[in-house]
Parts: C-alpha cells; structure tokens; sequence
C-alpha cells in the first residue's frame, strides 16, 4: 500500500527508490500521451506528481511570477513592484486558478477572463487584445492558463494560438488537462493536445480518468529551473552531497510541502497491470459510451444537446427549463441509481453527464437515460 508504506519522498536520498519510480512513470506516462521530449526526464524539464491539478496550477503560476519578476517576487514580496503582474484565462477555467492567483499573492483583481467562442473555448484575438492594453498600460502579462477540457463542458481551448501570443508576448503558457488529458492516449484524440507541446507547463490528473485513485495529479513543466528556483529552500538541515552533486532530483522542490508520499506506486501498479493498449481500450469504449447517450439526447424531442461533446462529457437540458432540470437532477441523484451535477452555459441551466469509472458498460447508460426520462416533466 503506497499510502502506507512509511516512505519519505522528499529528497532523492531519503527514499532513492520513490524518486526514481515517480520519474520513470511520468516519463512512461508522457510516452503514453505523446508529450514533447522537453517534459521528459532525459531533458531540461521533466514531471512530478502533485496532490491535485490545483496545486499544479498553484506552483505554474509561482514559476511564472518569478520569471516575469526575474525573483523579486521571492526575494522582496511583490509590494516592491511598481508594476501589475497580470494572468489570462477561460472564462469558463476552474475555480482553481482564482485561487492560485491569490495564493500566490497577484490578487484577483490581476486576472482578464478572456471571452470564449460558441464552443466555450478562448478566444485567441481577444487574449492578443487584452494582453496588448495591460502592456500599454505598464503591466507585465505572466502567465495564460489555456484549457484542454474545461470542467463545465470540456472545451479545448485553442492551445497552439494562444501559444503564438504567449510567445510574442513572453508570456508563460500552463496548459490545465486535468480531465480531458487522458484522451490523449488514444492516437485518434491526440489532437486535444496541438499546441501543447510549447508550453511552459502542463497538468493532467491520472486519479480522474485513468483509473488511478485519489490523490495523482501529473505535472510536467518545460524548464525544472524555473520551478526549482522558485520554490527551492536549502537550509543546512536538508543538504547532503546527493543533493550536492546535482545528479539527483529532489521532488521536494517541485511542490510547496517538504515531506511527499510515494504517490507513483499506485500509478506505476496501474500501468503495469493494464498496460497502454488496456487503457486505451477502456478509454475509448468510455468515449463511445458518451456519444450514444448524446445520440440519446438529440433523438429525444424534449431534451438538446448545450456543448459540443468531443471526449466523457454530455452537456444537456429538458427543453422545460431550469425547474424541470433540477427536478431530473435531484430525482435521479436521490434515487441512488446514478449523480451527476449542472453548470450554467451561456446563461442557461445545463445539466452534465460524465462516463469515466473502470466498469461502466452500455446497460448502466441505457439505464440512466430510462430514469433521466422518467424523472423528466
């Protein structure tokens, strides 16, 4: 039991066989989702699990602070700034980033939502507008954090032109595929991922949909160095010559806590177990699961489809309006047979429906659908 196992990750030399199962599986696992060479071990980047998508959002934008501060952020606390740090994201990103952004001390006044398209995604011409007025106006854009699967729809942001912006501009780009990521292992998904592969950094989460039990959040960055020499703390308790020779990596300096569990044994075990062409057929029969209960959904006159549905997710309403489908919500939760929860889309009352445990089969949602109809108005 990884979990149990009174392991101490925190540096390379007290648990050298933690450190090193964690960077083999995240190289293993960017092999799987066919990320660039520069998130790989053998590179001047690399991978970490961290406890959630969250808190790799958290220390993206600390690396993008201190880069866009050249370290002042760390050294004299940002009032020493003269000018605004600024961050860019989806209107319709993950509660996530607000609070990463106060975290980290920029302050929530510092984010421009960008407006998104009639697919929910971002819109490249608006984030290249906004960003040219903050530099107009003296601030320094920091950090874009693009979406591939946004958690209300699943929208996939534009990542390669926001790329293009961000290169311009000199802007970090942190990609959140913390859902939707897994996809990616299917080669006829892969496209999720275009653009991807210029960021800065980059979050998915094996514990939501690749069969790995909470907490597994992996996150990969372009440049250890600009996430090290952000979060990085050498007091003389900690030092040792491992350390020292600079041949080791120490997790510890990849994430804001010290002390780390051995969190890559339970994925280690399912990749081992299952194996990639196991996981891709799990994956995918998921994915066409999703696309007959939208089938569903479109042949049904009293229900419509409210988002584009490319991976495990359906977004859809009763054409009766917001009562009927909080009625359906909470019958259909309260009866214990299924859950699944709403957003709100363009103003309008959505309930979502996602396919994603190991044993999910074709009668469970044929099975939903009868007690979503029945429960409909």
């Amino acid at each position: 039991d990884p979990e149990h196992a009174g392991v101490q990750g925190m540096l390379w030399i007290t648990s050298p066989a933690a450190t090193e199962v964690e960077t083999l599986v995240l190289d293993w696992l960017a092999d799987l989702l066919d990320l660039p060479e520069a998130f790989r071990s053998a590179s001047t980047g690399g991978g970490v699990i961290q406890d959630s998508a969250s808190s790799g959002t958290l220390v993206a934008i600390l690396a993008a602070r201190e880069r866009a501060t050249e370290g002042l952020g760390n050294a004299e606390g940002l009032p020493s700034l003269d000018r605004t740090l600024t961050v860019y994201t989806s209107e319709h990103a993950h509660s996530s980033v607000e609070k990463g952004v106060r975290a980290a001390g920029l302050g929530s006044s510092s984010i421009r939502y960008v407006p998104v398209d009639g697919d929910f995604a971002m819109r490249p011409d608006a984030l290249r507008a906004m960003v040219e007025e903050d530099v107009a106006a003296g601030a320094i854009p920091t950090i874009v954090v693009a979406n591939v699967g946004t958690t209300s729809s699943t929208a996939i942001d534009p990542v390669g032109a926001i790329a293009d912006v961000c290169e311009e501009f000199n802007v970090w780009l942190h990609v959140d595929a913390a859902l939707a990521g897994t996809a990616a292992v299917l080669p006829e998904l892969r496209w999720i991922l275009d653009g991807s592969e210029r960021a800065d950094s980059f979050v998915m989460n094996p514990h939501k949909w690749l069969l790995v039990n909470m907490d597994c959040s992996a996150f990969w960055v372009r440049e250890r160095a600009s996430l090290t020499s952000a979060l990085s703390i050498d007091p003389e308790y900690l030092r040792q010559a491992a350390t020292d020779s600079g041949s080791v990596i120490d997790y510890r300096d990849w994430q804001l806590p010290l002390g780390r569990r051995f969190r890559a044994l339970k994925l280690w075990f399912v990749l081992r177990m299952f194996g990639a062409e196991e996981i891709r057929r799990i994956v995918r029969e998921h994915i066409r699961l999703t696309q007959l209960f939208a089938s569903f959904v479109e042949a049904d006159p009293d229900f419509e489809l409210t988002a584009p549905h490319p991976v495990n997710l359906v977004c859809f309403r009763h054409l009766g309006g917001e009562d009927a489908n909080r009625r359906i919500m909470d019958t259909v939760n309260d009866s214990g047979e299924a859950f699944f929860t709403h957003t709100v889309l363009d103003g309008v009352f959505t309930l979502r429906m996602a396919i994603g445990a190991e044993r999910t089969e074709e009668r469970h949602v044929r099975k939903v659908w009868e007690l979503i109809r029945a429960s409909a108005p």
